[in-house]
């Protein structure tokens, strides 16, 4: 008799290495992603529209308690957890992880490590229940990889108020949040200044991106901030440069790592699902050996992206992880995604530009994640200065 097929493509059992509470807790959390959060994604992707029922089921699973304990039982989780339930959000549906992530992880992280007391008291504990959604608004139109010195939005103080004036592009969540974290160059000091934004604030427009091939559900905004005045209590109190900045988004960059693992694992069941299914010649595509050559390509990649993406995150918890490891991690795993995605989607054939087979999604929308958090040249210039001592940024 031969032996039963491997299915999953943790084919090394790096989830092995969670604690037995901590594997249960991920299935349950599973199951409701598959049943509850999948159903309504298809759909709004294909018509670039925001599920608004999802953020109440999303609210149900309180994302933000597992990454903040604070706001959910109490009871912190290890961060190689947090990571393996990035993973899960991704294989689901990357546009509701990034919805997620943008809230949870950039908009709430920068209060929670940025804001005083009272600060993070006035906003994260509904932001926490998804009553208030959060946005980042940091690029803009002129400036992506260079926004650290090329800032032009601009911040004046006036007595106790500040007056914001500039753009922002690619805001995800920016056309409907509650709570928006703008970020300014102060115009006395020339430095890096945080703010948050409230829903309604005069001079604040928010305007859809169109036209998106990836990640459409996500409500990327273009923003104009046309003298909007806001608060000195509403200034970030623990945020004095862009150097603060940067720690919210080195954080954040290790976890699209785990984004683009999520996305690959995806395109690897969807890719291995059809060929023991799809029929041709009178046999499953499967039993070819280009396709399972596709396959073990695929599933390589997915076991060298999981042993960068666990071992970073075993750093980060021992206090040892450093920025240019989650530049390496970032760079490496979402072009190794991207070589899955396409592999995936050549197996499929001519389903796999239908949405239909669900591969088409995971195939685009791997591009966004490819792009976002650094670019992989610019990630590459923050390790290679690590490892030569000499910096190749122009």
């Amino acid at each position: 008799m031969p032996k039963p097929a491997i299915v999953t493509p943790d084919f090394f059992g790096f989830a092995g290495l969670l604690s037995d509470a901590e594997q249960a807790e991920l299935a349950t959390i599973r199951d409701y992603l598959e049943s509850e959060i999948k159903p309504l994604t298809q759909n709004a992707w294909d018509r670039a529209e925001f599920p608004f029922e999802a953020v109440g089921k999303m609210a149900k699973l309180r994302p933000a308690g597992y990454a903040y304990p604070e706001f959910g039982d109490g009871r912190p989780r290890s961060e190689l957890f947090s990571g393996f339930l990035t993973m899960e959000l991704n294989r689901v549906d990357p546009s509701l992880a990034v919805f997620s992530g943008v809230h949870t992880g950039l908009a709430m992280g920068s209060i929670r490590g940025g804001g005083s007391p009272e600060q993070r008291e006035r906003w994260l504990p509904d932001m926490a229940a998804m009553n208030k959604i959060g946005a980042f608004a940091l690029t803009e139109p002129e400036g992506g990889s260079d926004v650290a010195g090329g800032m032009r939005t601009t911040a004046r103080r006036e007595g106790d108020t500040w007056v914001l004036d500039g753009a922002k592009r690619w805001i995800g969540n920016g056309t409907f949040a509650d709570v928006v974290v703008v970020w300014a160059r102060d115009a006395a000091d020339g430095n890096v200044k945080g703010f948050v934004v409230e829903k309604g604030t005069p001079g604040f427009t928010a305007t859809k991106i169109e036209g998106k091939i990836a990640l459409r559900t996500v409500q990327n905004a273009d923003i104009v901030l046309d003298g909007v005045r806001v608060p000195e209590a509403n200034r970030l109190q623990r945020i004095d440069s862009f150097r603060d900045t940067a720690a919210v988004l080195a954080h954040t960059r290790g976890g699209v790592a785990w984004q683009a693992l999520g996305i690959a694992v995806r395109a690897y069941e969807l890719a291995r699902g059809y060929a023991v299914t799809r029929v041709q010649f009178g046999r499953p595509i499967g039993s070819f050996q280009l396709v399972q050559d596709l396959l073990v390509k695929m599933l390589g990649n997915i076991t060298a992206m999981f042993g960068m993406v666990v071992r970073l995150n075993q750093l980060v918890a021992a206090g040892r992880g450093s920025a240019e490891q989650a530049a390496l991690a970032k760079a490496f795993t979402t072009t190794r995604m991207r070589e899955c995605v396409a592999w995936a989607r050549e197996l499929f054939g001519g389903n796999g530009i239908v949405l239909d087979y669900e591969i088409a999604k995971f195939f685009a929308d791997a591009e966004a994640v490819y792009s976002f958090e650094g670019s992989r040249e610019m990630n590459t210039l923050i390790v290679g200065k690590a490892v030569t001592g000499h910096s190749a940024f122009v």
